[in-house]
């Protein structure tokens, strides 16, 4: 039997567990504390920053991929080195450890994204490389979720990033809306890819997902889709890529931000597509042939359930939405935390986003 092996115990591991069963393969989850949201298929506890404790979980397995981005690129460099197939490999997953490196080589692919720079002081010229102030800054790494993410409004909102080191500096744009691209490439080379959807956030956060994006025309489709793929190809990625980008009032799209494994805006797949994301990047790891992303349903929406997301909590509300899935990620209460979502599909977004919105209510009202 094939053993994949995921570092990080967090929701995306424990959301491939049932597609690892369906596949007939073992998963083992390489994660940082007993009470990890994927715990059930944890067999080692430990962590990830230490290599020799890495080592020793890649070695109890047939490939490593990963639930997050923060594993060091010189542990995943070495173990690729010693004969460990890593995927994605390191050289792709540079792209997302640096977004000055991702900056980098989306520009080298000639592939549209905002105007930036990387400034280490006060400089007027890169200030207005960006369009100047207000504009978008960012710690180049370890920034996640709306974490490291600010508007500077001028350079005193930046002082106490500037005194950790360089910062990346964007224009502002004003886009219409955000979109996320997804596909799978495995090491074989095969692609395949889900139609974009659309995002909305809360708080720098996805809190909904509609999917498809509506009136999203078949041109700027393509264009989602060949930026997604020229990426993949370029870089070697292997397993779920997944770009957000801005749609901007002139409908040109620029890419905004990149992940490299199971992404927020493809948890609706699970239920309208007939392969879901996380299915999907195990076939690509494993370099098994890629399956139908075809959906089933026309139309889907999810909900990001923030702070909680308890089961006895939904059940006292799951008679009013029969159809309306529920995933809990069994993690401890914290404010702000991504703890579950829902998703429910139709025939039309509105009728989708309108029952997760009035299930998210009426989950919010038993709980409080």
């Amino acid at each position: 039997m094939t053993i994949v092996g995921v570092v990080g115990g967090g929701q995306l591991a424990r959301m491939m567990i049932p597609a690892a069963i369906n596949l007939g393969l073992e998963l083992k989850v390489f994660a940082e504390s007993n009470d990890a949201s994927a715990k059930m298929a944890a067999s080692d506890i430990g962590d990830y920053l230490d290599f020799d404790q890495l080592k020793a979980f890649a070695n109890s397995v047939d490939v490593v991929t990963f639930d997050h981005e923060h594993v060091p690129l010189t542990h995943l460099l070495a173990l690729q080195d010693s004969g460990v197939a890593v995927f994605p490999p390191p050289n792709a997953l540079k792209l997302t450890h640096d977004k000055t490196v991702m900056r980098v080589a989306l520009a080298q692919l000639d592939i549209p994204q905002p105007r930036w720079a990387i400034a280490t002081e006060e400089d007027s010229d890169g200030l207005a490389r960006v369009g100047g102030f207000p504009c978008i800054a960012k710690l180049p790494v370890g920034g996640y979720d709306g974490k490291g993410v600010r508007i500077a409004h001028n350079w005193a909102d930046l002082v106490e990033w500037l005194e950790l080191g360089p910062v990346l500096l964007e224009e502002l744009i004003g886009f219409r809306r955000e979109l996320a691209q997804l596909g799978a490439r495995n090491p074989s080379g095969d692609w395949q890819t889900w139609l974009p959807v659309e995002t909305r956030q809360q708080n720098g956060v996805c809190a909904q997902v509609i999917s498809p994006a509506e009136n999203l025309s078949a041109q700027a489709t393509e264009e989602a889709q060949s930026i997604a793929r020229r990426i993949a190809e370029a870089y070697d990625v292997v397993g779920v890529l997944a770009v957000e980008l801005f749609e901007t009032q002139d409908g040109e799209l620029l890419v905004n931000e990149l992940a490299l494994r199971p992404h927020n805006s493809g948890h609706v797949f699970t239920e309208q597509s007939e392969t879901s994301q996380f299915e999907q990047h195990l076939r690509a790891v494993t370099d098994t042939a890629l399956g139908s992303t075809k959906l089933r349903v026309a139309s889907g929406a999810m909900v990001n359930l923030f702070g909680s997301a308890e089961f006895s909590t939904w059940q006292k509300c799951a008679g009013d939405f029969p159809s309306v899935k529920f995933h809990s990620y069994q993690k401890p209460a914290r404010p702000g935390r991504k703890a579950g979502h829902i998703v429910a599909t139709d025939t039309n977004a509105v009728s989708a986003l309108l029952a997760v919105t009035q299930a998210e209510e009426a989950f919010r009202g038993v709980q409080s």
